[in-house]
């Protein structure tokens, strides 16, 4: 489906898959890879080597826990003060509760179309079936590059995360990072979701936490403090004005609150890219989109919330950048209280926070890899798996990537690092507005095509309207994202490059591949959905068997 002029995308697909067919073992280098007899006229959705290399040991469990890790971390922990500071207690809570109704539509528009065409790399590969090839090149290549530089970069970040602690041997704690991230990628992929598993307990242990710790302290549950109510929406008031005065000023700062809640949800769009390692993802992967928005918005909404209770925005702790738990809003409100253990629980579970995120940067780069070089945008060498269905030579390259991190022990290396991850920042936006033109095209395919929503193996009333509405607000996001330069001695020029320079290079790559490959944007008819349906009947999934007895009291992951 990649590359091709002047063909149809279900053309294209059946002579790759055949490609595929006819000489594995030379593509793979002797990886583990079963022959599969196909015509040269059919059509491959999911293709054969990944329907046959890749391991589907991913359950209902892990890849719900999984998006849950994923949304749950740094951003929950130490940044909502910054989102106090800048737009108040309400103006941090409505950003946070509309950035988290665009989230919604981003996850239930992933969730049809991966429902539909469950393949490795998630809305990269969507991208190539449903709109352009080279959308799907540009994309792929903006995610993969991101993800590769973000496992070094968290590393750093646990590195002074452990500098909490102590400031002894920072190359041992750099090289254990590595050796460690390194084991959870390579070994079966059923270890790396129990590891996510248990980091998601965690976080949700912690946010419960702190959540009833908040409260507590609010209510005057503490010997010897008076009860907060909502004292601080009163003074220094509900909103801030950030930048300009008056009511611009509070303006942009809930906008600006808005801006940073987007990044404090990425990562819920990684729940399908390893589609193909999941048990009846068309089952599996809606069900994770459902469930998940709504338990990550409950536990951001009663954070922000709290401490909006607990924390007056003009208190000088919120200005702390340090890295570490003394960030946290939720450490100066247990401090303020006199809980001294606090500290060191909040940064011990952001510790494992900046693992989980090195975990998952790791497997999002490597299988969106792996899916380029499925459809021939990426070196074939990156193809071959172990027995355990790994794609170890995309493993190999990113823990090599991932060497980068001993950068933080030089300051002016760590500069030039932050520079280079700086020029894909905004991959988040680029990422969920491609997840919604993708869903967009398929709606407009399925009407040109006659073909009955209810074919779907899911799918939602009100997802046509709310994709096109959050597509709007996703672009309009990514415009004004450094929109802080432009005001008045304001002018940074590490913001405008992290704002903006991601724009211009998805862009260029989207044009060179498509000059390169003479691609064209497809044809609403060529877009195979029921090609995509027939594959779906003819491989149907096990139903998954309705919860019953006491584990229908499991909210987390049932």
């Amino acid at each position: 489906m990649f590359g091709f002029s002047h063909r149809t995308a279900a053309a294209q697909a059946a002579t790759d898959a055949q490609m595929d067919v006819e000489s594995p073992s030379k593509e793979l280098g002797g990886s583990n890879v079963h022959n599969v007899h196909m015509t040269s006229d059919s059509v491959r959705i999911v293709h054969a080597q990944e329907e046959n290399n890749l391991s589907r040991a991913l359950s209902q469990r892990h890849i719900q826990m999984i998006a849950l890790a994923g949304a749950i971390g740094t951003g929950l922990f130490l940044s909502l003060g910054g989102a106090l500071q800048t737009g108040g207690p309400l103006g941090a809570l409505l950003g946070y509760t509309l950035v988290g109704l665009i989230v919604c539509a981003v996850q239930f528009a992933l969730s049809e179309v991966s429902a539909l065409f469950p393949v490795t790399g998630s809305f990269v590969r969507h991208a190539e079936l449903l709109v352009d090839p080279a959308l799907g090149f540009a994309v792929g290549w903006n995610v993969v590059y991101g993800t590769y530089l973000s496992v070094p970069s968290e590393i750093s970040a646990a590195l002074v995360l452990i500098q909490f602690w102590t400031d002894e041997y920072p190359a041992l704690w750099i090289t254990l990072f590595i050796i460690v991230t390194f084991l959870v990628g390579i070994v079966f992929v059923g270890v790396y979701g129990e590891v996510e598993f248990a980091f998601a307990v965690l976080k949700i242990l912690l946010v419960i936490g702190i959540i009833i710790m908040g409260l507590v302290i609010d209510l005057g549950g503490v010997p010897g403090q008076e009860r907060i109510g909502f004292r601080y929406w009163g003074n220094p008031g509900p909103f801030v004005a950030y930048i300009a005065t008056g009511s611009w000023g509070r303006f942009l700062g809930f906008w600006k609150v808005m801006i940073n809640a987007v990044y404090s949800f990425a990562g819920v769009e990684s729940v399908s890219v390893a589609a193909a390692e999941t048990k009846s993802p068309r089952q599996n992967i809606p069900k994770a989109c459902k469930k998940v928005f709504a338990r990550v918005s409950i536990f951001y909404l009663l954070s922000v919330l709290i401490v909006g209770m607990l924390v007056p925005s003009n208190d000088e702790t919120l200005n702390n950048d340090a890295g570490n738990a003394s960030t946290s809003p939720f450490v100066t409100a247990a401090t303020r209280a006199g809980i001294k253990v606090v500290p060191s629980i909040i940064n011990a579970v952001v510790l494992t926070s900046a693992w989980s995120a090195s975990n998952q940067c790791l497997l999002t780069g490597t299988r969106i890899l792996y899916g380029l070089a499925l459809k021939r945008q990426a070196p074939q060498i990156f193809l071959r798996t172990t027995k355990w269905g790994i794609p170890y030579v995309c493993v190999i390259l990113q823990t090599a990537i991932a060497t980068l991190a001993y950068m933080a022990l030089s300051s002016g290396a760590l500069t030039v690092f932050y520079w280079f991850l700086n020029l894909t920042a905004a991959g988040t936006l680029v990422s969920w507005i491609v997840i919604l033109v993708n869903h967009i095209r398929l709606h407009q395919a399925l009407k040109k095509q006659r073909i009955a929503r209810d074919e779907l193996p899911w799918h939602h009333s009100w997802t046509p309207y709310t994709s096109r509405i959050a597509l709007v607000a996703c672009i309009l996001f990514l415009l004004t994202g450094g929109f802080t330069v432009f005001t008045k001695g304001n002018w940074d020029k590490a913001t405008f490059i992290s704002a903006y320079l991601d724009i211009p290079l998805v862009l260029l790559a989207y044009t060179g591949w498509k000059v390169f490959k003479k691609t064209k944007i497809l044809d609403l008819d060529d877009i195979p959905i029921r090609q995509a349906l027939d594959e779906m009947h003819e491989n149907p999934e096990e139903p998954i068997p309705p919860t019953r007895g006491w584990k229908r009291l499991n909210i987390l992951w049932g």
